[in-house]
Parts: structure tokens; C-alpha cells; sequence
């Protein structure tokens, strides 16, 4: 029984995760990635067929697999997300949010922005079958 409540939960939270991250797509202020990422940690302990979606989606599968095997994040990703901060902020000015608001948001937006920038650039992906170059052996 509180193996079934158990998955239920991880689930719930793989689930609640890829809405949001699908939510953060348009709504500023709301980050994808790190839903996804959590999505993809949380599905394999409440559903693998979720776990087999997440990874083999042809859009998502291969950032989760650069950032599990590199901890890259592809150059793209990284000029959308920096994008995305910077008219974030800019809704945020634009609709006369309090200097305090302002200031607390652009020092955090600029701390997610390094982070994101100085990760590593993504790999090409490679044929399946084949060993990617560079990854770490588990």
C-alpha cells in the first residue's frame, strides 16, 4: 500500500512538474528547465513509461541527455533562456514593479544568466549505437 501512495507521489510531482515547465514556456517569470529536469528525476520512482516519454521526446530527450552526460546545456537553450530573463525583467519594469522588485529580480536573473552561460555548450548529438565523445562512464 504505501508502495502504490509512494509512486502515486512521484508521479504527481513528474506530472505537476512537466505542466509547469510547459507553462514556463510562456509565462515569464516561470522557468522550464529546472521543472524538466526534476520531471525527469521524479518519473522513473512513479512511472517509467513516463521516464521512457521524457527521455526519448525528441525535443526534450536530448537536453536531459547533455545535461545528465556533460552537464551542458546546448547553445540555443542558453540564448533563449537568457532572452527570456532579460524580457522578464523587462515586463517586470514595464509594469511598475517597486525599485526593490526590480533590483532583487535583476540580481537573480544575472546569477541564473551565469550559470547558464558558463556551462558547457552542448555536444552534437551522435547516431544512435554509438558512444558519444567526452561523456563520463557510470
Amino acid at each position: 500500500m504505501t508502495n502504490m501512495v509512494s509512486r502515486f507521489a512521484w508521479r504527481s510531482l513528474a506530472y505537476g512538474c512537466i505542466g509547469l515547465g510547459a507553462a514556463g514556456i510562456v509565462v515569464p517569470l516561470l522557468p522550464t528547465t529546472p521543472f524538466l529536469l526534476v520531471a525527469a528525476w521524479a518519473a522513473p520512482k512513479g512511472s517509467p513509461r513516463l521516464a521512457r516519454w521524457l527521455w526519448q521526446h525528441p525535443r526534450i530527450g536530448p537536453t536531459l541527455t547533455a545535461w545528465q552526460e556533460q552537464r551542458a546545456i546546448p547553445r540555443r537553450a542558453k540564448r533563449l533562456a537568457v532572452v527570456l530573463l532579460a524580457f522578464s525583467w523587462l515586463v517586470l519594469l514595464l509594469g511598475s514593479a517597486p525599485p526593490m522588485v526590480l533590483a532583487l529580480t535583476a540580481l537573480m536573473f544575472c546569477c541564473v544568466a551565469t550559470f547558464v552561460l558558463t556551462r558547457p555548450d552542448a555536444a552534437p548529438s551522435h547516431p544512435a549505437g554509438l558512444p558519444a565523445l567526452n561523456t563520463r562512464v557510470r
